[in-house]
């Protein structure tokens, strides 16, 4: 897949505009990539908002350069070039109510005043032209960009209630952007938190893991338990005292974490504290992680202790864990958790001196295999796992220099009783 030329991408964004206003329609650049722009920042996409219908953004741009996925909301997709990406042309439109706190029961088509409007918030509520270079707010969004405050359009009440999961989402943009949330938009999310659960697990975890992968995720966090929004997707989580705190540091040690680090250390006390070490294992699924995630926070908790107290245990023991693919981030989960709990890094550096020298060196090929074993006459079953196992271990002790003394252990050990009964 071609990356994104941001050049490209730009260029081709200013040339939907032109085409929909050559075509007699209003069409402006919209919402978040308005913002970014404003903020400095380059925007990792465009949104288009027009006055053309569905129907009339596909007749002018042709139906084998558009998709229609949504156009049930007034959307239409207008592909580019591979380099430029795609852009979402969205017909200017207003909503009815929203009944069930996700979704508008039904959308009209209206303005560009209207359809500032019904947006989330002020910093997401701006219009701008690219062929005159003019920004159009019809809802203080530029005020509030100084003021650097995410703050509801209109009524928070209302806004809120339209879709509950803009309570997250404002959190997510204080922790992002690095503002501060609107006095009276935090109040109406504190009234309104619990009703986050009518929202579905993959939006919410959407945006926790855009949280969670930010610098600034330590401040989220804090946002979303003043916000009353952490007890409701983190319900068993203690939020006061020193562990709380250590959390806290251990999410800020580090400005780069990936997503299942810095969820097994918001997990961490969770973990720990519960009689049950499948406290984090339900998380992950309470949260609807992918596989891979969970595989990710799991070998980070799982694996703390064995990293931490390296320099003391055994070698093969810990020579299984550092070769595992994943090591990286079991080593930077480990580090943060080293820095705030113990205060020194000294084991982190003990494994990593391992990590540097060549690989041959502290995992080398296995000295025998299963094949092995059958040509020997050993009939497969349990005994092939804890005779290749101790094979392993003294290989790694340097007790086993070759193949030879290998299959002469394995010899000794299966005539001694090893795994025969």
């Amino acid at each position: 897949m071609a990356s994104i030329d941001p050049t490209k991408a730009r260029e081709f964004a200013k040339e939907v505009v032109a085409k929909l206003r050559e075509s007699g329609f209003q069409a402006l650049w919209a919402g978040g990539c308005v913002r970014d722009q404003l903020l400095g920042c380059e925007p990792k996409d465009y949104d288009v908002a027009t006055s053309a219908t569905p129907t009339q953004i596909r007749e002018v741009f042709g139906k084998r350069r558009t998709l229609a996925i949504g156009a049930a909301f007034g959307v239409i997709t207008v592909i580019g070039p591979r380099v430029a990406g795609q852009v979402e042309v969205a017909t200017f439109r207003r909503d009815a109510t929203y009944s069930d706190g996700r979704h508008p029961d039904s959308v009209a088509f209206s303005n560009a005043a209207e359809d500032a409007s019904r947006r989330d918030f002020t910093i997401n509520g701006l219009f701008y032209d690219p062929l005159s270079n003019e920004v159009i707010d019809y809802v203080g969004g530029q005020d509030d960009l100084k003021k650097r405050l995410v703050r509801a359009i209109g009524d928070a009440e209302e806004r809120l209630s339209e879709d509950k999961l803009r309570m997250l989402r404002a959190v997510r943009f204080a922790t992002t952007l690095g503002f501060d949330v609107d006095p009276e938009t935090m109040a109406a999310v504190q009234r309104h938190a619990d009703e986050l659960k009518v929202v579905s697990v993959e939006r919410i975890t959407a945006e926790l893991r855009r949280l969670l992968q930010h610098p600034n995720r330590r401040r989220g966090v804090e946002l979303l338990r003043r916000s009353g929004l952490l007890e409701q997707v983190l319900p068993a989580l203690d939020r006061e005292g020193e562990a709380w705190e250590q959390t806290l540091d251990t999410l800020e040690v580090q400005q780069e974490l990936s997503f299942p680090v810095a969820a097994a250390l918001l997990f961490r006390t969770l973990q720990f504290a519960s009689a049950s070490q499948a406290a984090a294992g339900e998380l992950c699924r309470r949260w609807k992680l992918s596989n891979e995630e969970i595989e990710g926070v799991l070998l980070c908790l799982n694996q703390e202790m064995a990293i931490r107290n390296a320099p003391a245990i055994d070698w093969p023991q810990l020579q299984r864990v550092l070769i595992h693919p994943r090591v990286e981030e079991l080593m930077s989960y480990c580090k943060a958790v080293c820095q705030v709990i113990d205060g020194s890094d000294a084991a982190i550096q003990f494994c990593r001196v391992i990590l540097n020298r060549p690989r041959l060196e502290w995992n080398p090929a296995p000295l025998i295999t299963g094949n092995d074993l059958a040509r020997m006459g050993i009939p497969a079953g349990p005994a092939y796992r804890e005779l290749l196992t101790a094979v392993r271990d003294a290989q790694l002790k340097g007790e086993l220099p070759d193949q030879a003394s290998a299959l002469a252990f394995v010899q000794s050990q299966w005539k001694g009783g090893l795994s025969k009964s």
